[in-house]
């Protein structure tokens, strides 16, 4: 098609929906490299009117923002904000263009995806599923992950783009296959996450501190780059060791779920992580981090682990 050839050989506009945690040092980049680029946010006016102040224009409309873009970005929540964007009314295939790239870098349910994809395809347009690896701040410096599923021919055409804002693309097959591979990712991760919590809770129930679980295992090869993270909340007092909601962690355990379910296979691991995460928005803490997780899986065993992080550290002082 025409514009596939113009994208190879010129800076396209990047239309981008979705400028939050990722996706606004994610705009940041493509506008450093170099892409016009044209914003659709939401609520948050600061991460649009920064945008704004470095070059990006916000579009009124999707109408507009895909009347005007080569290449349209997504970086939302879950994929029932993906679908409304893309088949809601004054959606994007309600005003599609043909031959514009839909890029969805939201952590979203591979089955929805391929929807999407099809949907896309109706009307001309093709479908992207790039998930991100690493956390906001790799987002402001442009080195995350991306973990690609496409046509190998778009994948030549949007590679280089998304290089603007990952350290790596790993083009990993056809479309849905970037959404597998990062819900496989979210399952260790929250898996982690449930396991470091009960771990530490069980310790501090038997008699032993979070710092000296610290001690044993960040010293031993059972340490991990997760768990030096879950230890800069709870050891460290960090609010911010991991900036990832409790609620987006059931979202994706729920996946991780339904895809377990779609390929026929028993899933006794992520479906015991899954009630953690469950337990933990029921009780109205979804906007928790993910290493906070500790902290209600103590209060559900009878126990403050903070009280015990306390109790720990006078313990070192006094000995």
């Amino acid at each position: 098609k025409n514009i596939w050839r113009s994208l190879m050989s010129e800076k396209p506009t990047i239309g981008f929906i979705g400028v939050g945690f990722m996706g606004h040092g994610m705009a940041s980049n493509l506008i450093k490299n170099g892409y016009p680029l044209m914003i659709k946010g939401n609520q948050n006016r600061t991460p649009i009117d920064d945008l704004v102040k470095k070059g990006a224009v916000e579009a009124g409309s999707i109408a507009t923002l895909v009347k005007s873009s080569e290449i349209i970005h997504l970086c939302l929540s879950n994929s029932s904000q993906v679908e409304n964007v893309l088949e809601g009314p004054g959606g994007i295939i309600e005003h599609a263009r043909a031959g514009v790239i839909v890029i969805d870098t939201s952590t979203s349910d591979p089955e929805s995806s391929l929807r999407m994809s099809e949907a896309l395809k109706e009307v001309g347009m093709e479908f992207v599923d790039a998930p991100l690896g690493r956390t906001p701040k790799e987002a402001a410096l442009g080195t995350l992950d991306a973990l690609v599923g496409a046509d190998d021919h778009i994948f030549e055409i949007v590679k280089p783009i998304i290089a603007s804002w990952s350290a790596t693309a790993t083009h990993l097959g056809p479309i849905g296959s970037g959404h597998k591979m990062k819900l496989i990712m979210n399952f260790l991760a929250m898996s982690y996450g449930a396991l470091y919590s009960e771990a530490t809770v069980l310790a501090a129930k038997s008699g032993i501190s979070p710092q000296k679980v610290n001690d044993v295992i960040g010293n031993s090869r059972l340490n991990t780059g997760f768990f030096e993270t879950f230890m800069r909340y709870l050891v460290g007092r960090d609010p911010d060791a991991h900036k990832f909601t409790l609620t987006n962690a059931a979202k994706d355990i729920s996946y991780v779920n339904q895809m377990a379910h779609d390929a026929g296979m028993a899933n006794l691991m992520s479906a015991a992580a899954k009630q953690y995460y469950m337990h933990a928005t029921a009780i109205g803490a979804g906007d928790d981090y993910v290493p906070m997780l500790v902290d209600h899986i103590g209060k559900m065993n009878g126990i403050d682990i903070q009280d015990e992080v306390t109790k720990g550290e006078n313990d070192t002082k006094t000995t």
